[in-house]
């Protein structure tokens, strides 16, 4: 075990990965028990949804908060009493008798999964140098695109052979171990300047994003003019703005949105958000089309999804030996305009075609997203100082999910738009116009990230790129106060 005191940065590495893996697999996997879960309670299909819901609304609360409580209170004991309360809620989850308990430790698991994640990447970012910050990118990409693609998968495979409950449970042993590993190998970082708790900040993000995320998911399902639907989308725009205003009026924000006056780093983000807008959305988009287009199972439709997260851990190999002679300008741009092209051949592929040619492509577009994700992660960060890394991982979090959440709701929209009447109760050849158009917007959403990627200038991310007399240090001075 010494090598837990020669090389730290690979155990928080560890540690991690084995957190955010069950955090965003737990998104996904709960997808396909949600039938299951309904039809054992008695409820309707709408009611079960708010397991989802309760989730994501809850994630979007701490999201935000996470970079002051973990300045405060230290990263390592914020990062695992997150993990704690993640993996007691998701054994509660697991044992819960009826909907309304189940939705309420699903509310109680997203306050442990939404400070899991920017807490444990400013970890992540502070343990690597800039110079490596490629290596680590590279350790990023198992949970943020493997899990997605597994869910499914393992989702199906957990209900069929055994039951929803273990959905959640088979979260227990894992959350435990990496809670005794975490507590006995990571070490405490506090920044001592933190400044005061900004409540109205708190409360403005929390309730803001919740109620964005609640109109993004419900909008497409029950219609965008439901009273529900538009009032939380309404108050939740009228929140973000006053969000924005507050945080750049106040002396110790709850976001250091300032930090967004940092050329790369918005740049990075603003593409960050096309990328992950149009893989969820691919992802999203996919299943429906080959159980309900195709009429395939859902776990050939697993099998059928999957190349993908193949094709990202392939070509993350690649990029992460690219990353420091390139630059992320241009390989992002590259793969983003690659994942247009893959997503557009998927648009053309006829119903009667091979599932391996729709394999093919999946791999193709896991290969080219790689490009963004492995370099985007490498750079975001490169002048941001180890004092607002936390701040600054929030905001990507939060700018994640929330691109997540409205490339989800642009397609549903568009697909359920074309579908007509008939919806999903169609033949295959009426329903097939409408994936296509679908999936040519989501092409669409991709390419407009590479108009966004030509904005990055490769000299920005000197610090985290090969070492020599042109790299620069790691950005303290470019930090934006």
């Amino acid at each position: 075990m010494s090598w837990i005191h020669r090389r730290p940065e690979y155990v928080v590495a560890v540690i991690f990965v084995t957190a955010m893996f069950m955090n965003i697999l737990d998104t996904t996997i709960v997808n396909v028990a949600l039938p299951v879960i309904a039809q054992q309670f008695g409820v309707q299909a709408t009611e079960a949804e708010w397991v989802v819901l309760g989730y994501l609304m809850s994630l979007a609360v701490w999201i935000p908060a996470s970079g002051w409580i973990g300045d405060r209170f230290g990263t390592k004991r914020t990062f695992l009493m997150a993990l704690g309360v993640f993996t007691v809620a998701s054994g509660l989850c697991g044992l819960a008798t009826g909907l309304h308990s189940l939705v309420a430790f699903r509310v109680l698991q997203g306050v442990g999964g939404g400070m899991m994640a920017p807490v444990g990447t400013a970890m992540l970012f502070r343990a690597f140098p800039p110079e490596r910050r490629a290596n680590a990118a590279r350790v990023l990409i198992i949970p943020t695109v493997v899990a997605p693609a597994l869910g499914p998968v393992l989702g199906g495979f957990i209900v069929d052979t055994l039951s929803w409950h273990w959905v959640f449970l088979v979260n227990v042993p894992v959350g435990l171990a990496a809670f005794a590993f975490g507590a006995y190998s990571l070490k405490e970082h506090r920044e001592p300047r933190v400044g005061r708790f900004d409540f109205p900040g708190f409360l403005l993000a929390g309730s803001g994003l919740s109620m964005l995320l609640y109109a993004l998911s419900s909008g497409p399902v029950v219609g965008w003019s439901k009273p529900s639907v538009a009032l939380a989308g309404v108050l939740g725009l009228l929140a973000a703005v006053t969000f924005v205003w507050n945080e750049l009026r106040v002396k110790a924000p709850m976001l250091k949105l300032r930090l967004l006056k940092d050329r790369l780093f918005r740049n990075t983000n603003i593409a960050s958000a096309f990328g992950s807008a149009s893989f969820v959305g691919l992802l999203f988009l996919m299943p429906i089309y080959l159980q309900s287009a195709r009429h395939e199972s859902a776990f050939a439709s697993g099998l059928t999804t999957f190349p993908e997260a193949l094709g990202v851990l392939v070509s993350s190999q690649l990029v992460g030996r690219l990353y420091p002679r390139v630059g992320p300008r241009r390989l992002i741009a590259f793969g983003l305009f690659f994942v247009s092209v893959s997503v557009t051949l998927v648009a053309l592929v006829g119903l009667q075609s091979s599932l391996w040619v729709l394999r093919a492509l999946m791999f193709t577009t896991g290969a080219s997203i790689a490009f963004l994700f492995i370099s985007q992660q490498a750079a975001t960060f490169a002048r941001i100082s180890s004092a607002d890394t936390g701040h600054a991982s929030a905001i990507f979090n939060a700018q994640r999910q929330l691109a997540a959440a409205l490339g989800v709701a642009l397609m549903a929209t568009v697909l359920s738009s074309f579908l007509g009447r008939g919806g999903a109760h169609a033949s295959g050849m009426e329903q097939l116009p409408a994936f296509r158009v679908a999936f040519l917007v989501d092409a669409g959403v991709a390419l407009l990230g590479v108009f966004a990627a030509l904005a990055i200038r490769d000299e920005d991310a000197l610090s985290t790129m090969r070492r020599g007399p042109a790299s620069a240090p790691s950005g303290e001075a470019a930090v934006m106060h």
